[in-house]
């Protein structure tokens, strides 16, 4: 019989762990947060300095029965829930539930779920931390307020089902002023020149762009620009100056929670809820043959760049006899961030250095291998040499007019050889073929000028809109995910591709939260209540402190919203399909699963059907036209419109019978994964 019980969150960590820890312990799973604020009321005590009424989650009561059962058995418990501030409030629920004493309750954290990272999380075990604890507590009554105290006010001068949230109307703001930018933007026409010179033994021409003063030239209209090229026409070009210099590229640093929802948006094409989700498979842990059960990365809520040395030697020793020494990067500190670096104190990285992607790549799904290669080569470029590049820029004029180029050469590929930043650094640089010496004449030079404007600001996608919230302080490694797929399902915001655009419904929400809520939704305010956060978690601010300030100001602007707001109308978009049961025409309605149809005679009629979203795509299989349909937990798939008589699915549109593009997918809200 065990000695020992450990209390994880999943059961797939309970899986990994278990073989790392033998028979006298066992471990189980709590299935995450086991108690929580009520849904039907606030929840908290407001009349008795604010103290939270916890309840047991709804459906935990039989596997509450089971913990109990091992908690008797056990001589000790040990509470290995995740290393942050959540993971620290479900460990204390815990205790406060089971009962547990603190004589006999340990709680151990790690990082990576290895062997060695377990067994000495044992000897380091110590009491639960109470300021982290208290942090979380915090973050979850402030959220609490905001949403219970605002939500109303949406309900009744808006349509019921809104939600306000005290990072998610921040966000929404963020993403409605950008909005705005664009809508304003006045665009300026401008022109700029190019020459394409012939030295008569070449076949490629040099390409130089006009320039003024050593910078590339912008000209204001069609008729400057021709001026500049009947100038030019039939003069004789050399070469008059040339500069050669080096260019030296740093490593980029290992991954963040940040940078790794940015890179998988860019890179693999996935949402930030979806490269969560796959990366908390990989952290908890994948059957591995040879291996068992592991996990492959360190824990994936983290703000830190720092790399434990275990971890550093390895990839030193990797990359020395993968790629020789001169590949081997200088040691370098961490981002140096002002801000605490708090949660999780390691960057994500793979747990063992020598599991290439390429080992494991079939005993993981698609979605899991690309994410772990693309942390896995992140890593190890972090720790290589530079990149370093020879770039000679040259000067090629008549001797009144200049034209500006430069040509680009790798000398030593260095962190490139594993990765790199965008597709565009692996592209040869115009003119890099051959560079001209000074005084090298032309035989020929073709001028022509070409029209721009200037352009607005870019619509947000999942991965800018993640940098910004992480630059402005909004929010923590844990909530950007979260908060953006909460805008999506409450379709405040749609995407269109990558990009991100508000709804009217969204624009209605974050005009009243502007209007009778300004401080919730400016962002110095929701960044300076992130700091006091991290300062309870430091133990320098007093949790309740934090909501004794925020509560009478929140209750004060709710009153003056409900007497001051006018009520806003937001129609239903109408369908172009009568009702079956009264004739009125449908209208698109949200659900959790997405868009359905329903009679706007309700609750007189009460007809409903499904909302079809149409595709120019034939069916493989019998020519109909595909639709996207979607599971019951809202995933969407290709279906044939012929069903039941022809049952063709699949997860992707076939490749081989893709519409033109002018004739692609008609885009809906997807709140799912892309």
């Amino acid at each position: 019989m065990a000695k020992y019980l450990v209390i994880v969150e999943s059961p797939a960590k309970a899986k990994t762990i278990q073989k790392f820890l033998g028979k006298d312990y066992k471990v189980i799973a709590s299935g995450g947060h086991v108690r929580d604020l009520p849904k039907s009321t606030l929840g908290v005590d407001t009349d008795h300095d604010f103290d939270p009424h916890y309840i047991t989650i709804r459906g935990k009561g039989d596997l509450l029965a089971e913990l109990r059962k091992e908690v008797k058995k056990a001589k000790k418990v040990f509470l290995a829930t995740d290393p942050d501030r959540e993971g620290e409030a479900i460990s204390w629920h815990l205790m406060q539930v089971l009962k547990l004493s603190e004589k006999d309750t340990k709680r151990i954290t790690f990082n990576e779920i290895t062997k060695n990272a377990v067994t000495a999380s044992l000897s380091g075990a110590r009491s639960v931390n109470m300021d982290l604890v208290d942090a979380q507590q915090a973050r979850r009554v402030l959220d609490r307020m905001v949403g219970y105290e605002i939500s109303p006010i949406l309900w009744s001068k808006v349509k019921r089902g809104l939600s306000a949230g005290r990072v998610q109307s921040v966000t929404l703001r963020i993403i409605s002023d950008r909005e705005s930018e664009i809508a304003a933007f006045d665009k300026r026409e401008f022109w700029t020149i190019e020459g394409r010179f012939f030295d008569g033994t070449h076949k490629e021409p040099i390409t130089a762009v006009y320039s003024k003063g050593g910078h590339h030239a912008e000209l204001s209209s069609e008729a400057e620009a021709k001026k500049v090229i009947a100038a030019v026409e039939g003069a004789s070009f050399k070469v008059t100056e040339r500069k050669a210099s080096e260019r030296r590229q740093k490593a980029p640093l290992p991954y963040t929670t940040s940078t790794l929802q940015q890179d998988a948006s860019r890179k693999l094409n996935f949402s930030t809820q979806k490269t969560m989700r796959v990366a908390q498979q990989l952290y908890e842990g994948v059957e591995v043959k040879g291996h068992g059960s592991i996990g492959l990365i360190t824990y994936l809520r983290t703000d830190s760049t720092r790399v434990s040395d275990e971890a550093a030697a390895s990839a030193t020793a990797f990359i020395e006899e993968r790629y020789g020494k001169e590949f081997l990067g200088a040691e370098r500190a961490d981002n140096g961030s002002a801000k605490k670096i708090q949660d999780a104190h390691e960057a994500i990285r793979p747990t063992y250095i020598d599991i290439t992607p390429a080992s494991v790549k079939d005993q993981l799904s698609n979605e899991q291998f690309r994410l772990y290669q693309l942390i896995w080569k992140r890593f190890i470029a972090s720790r290589m040499a530079e990149c370093v590049s020879s770039v000679t820029s040259f000067t090629i004029s008549d001797g009144k007019h200049a034209f500006a180029a430069s040509a680009t050469k790798t000398v030593f590929e260095g962190y490139r050889s594993v990765y790199s930043e965008s597709e565009d650094e692996k592209e040869t640089e115009k003119n890099a073929r051959y560079v001209p010496e000074v005084g090298m004449e032309f035989a020929k030079a073709e001028v022509e000028g070409e029209q721009h404007f200037t352009q607005p600001p870019a619509h947000y996608t999942e991965a800018s809109l993640v940098r910004t919230m992480e630059e402005l302080g909004i929010g923590r490694p844990s909530t950007y995910a979260p908060t953006i797929t909460t805008l999506l399902t409450r379709h405040y915001v749609a995407k269109d591709g990558k990009s991100l655009f508000v709804t009217e419904l969204g624009e209605a929400v974050n005009d009243m939260m502007k209007k009778a809520f300004p401080s919730i939704v400016a962002v110095d305010f929701t960044a300076n209540m992130e700091l006091l956060l991290d300062g309870v978690e430091e133990g320098d601010v007093n949790w309740k402190n934090i909501i004794r300030n925020f509560y009478p100001d929140l209750t004060a602007a709710v009153a003056s919203a409900e007497k001051e707001l006018e009520s806003v109308k937001i129609a239903d978009e109408v369908s172009d399909q009568p009702c079956e049961e009264c004739g009125r025409m449908l209208v698109i309605k949200y659900g959790p699963h997405g868009k359905f149809l329903a009679c706007p005679g309700f609750p007189e009629c009460r007809f409903t059907k499904p909302y079809v979203e149409k595709t120019a795509i034939p069916c493989p299989n019998c020519g109909k036209e595909l639709i996207i349909r979607r599971t019951k937990r809202g995933k969407r798939y290709y279906g044939c419109s012929g069903y039941p008589e022809c049952e063709y699915m699949s997860w992707q549109a076939p490749r081989d019978t893709q519409a033109p593009k002018d004739r692609g997918v008609t885009h809906g809200t997807d709140t799912g994964e892309q």
